[in-house]
């Protein structure tokens, strides 16, 4: 359990700092220098989390909804995983997204190879 808050928290700190990274102009602040195709939250899933359906992880992914909704455009949440856990992923994800909100973000499920590692991405949609 704690592997995994350390993970979203390892997670969390590298995918700002690849923000940070993309951005034209880091010492500008202004969100619209940032390219349309950042990412707002690029999480990887630990196999041993998803294989228990720990309750930590469904908490981060309903998390992970919540901020896609919260996000002022049209958001695209990309799961990718082994197809048969899609349905357990996009439901944990659903959780966090409130109802009037629901028609603004976007699930698409990526299926991967059994030893590529299963992530979550919250992006823009374009």
């Amino acid at each position: 359990m704690r592997l995994l808050a350390s993970v979203f928290v390892v997670t969390a700190f590298a995918g700002c700092a690849q923000l940070q990274a993309m951005r034209p102009d880091a010492g500008n602040a202004d969100a619209k220098t940032q390219p349309a195709s950042a990412s707002v939250v690029d999480l990887v899933i630990p196999p041993d989390a998803l294989g228990a359906r720990d309750p930590q992880l469904s908490e981060v992914l309903a998390k992970v909804g919540a901020v896609a909704a919260k996000q002022p455009q049209p958001t695209t949440i990309v799961v990718a995983a082994l197809a048969q856990d899609f349905g357990y992923l996009d439901q944990a994800v659903r959780r966090g997204i409130p109802p009037q909100r629901a028609g603004v973000v976007r699930i698409d499920n990526v299926a991967t190879g059994s030893c590529q590692p299963y992530s979550v991405r919250v992006k823009p949609t374009e």
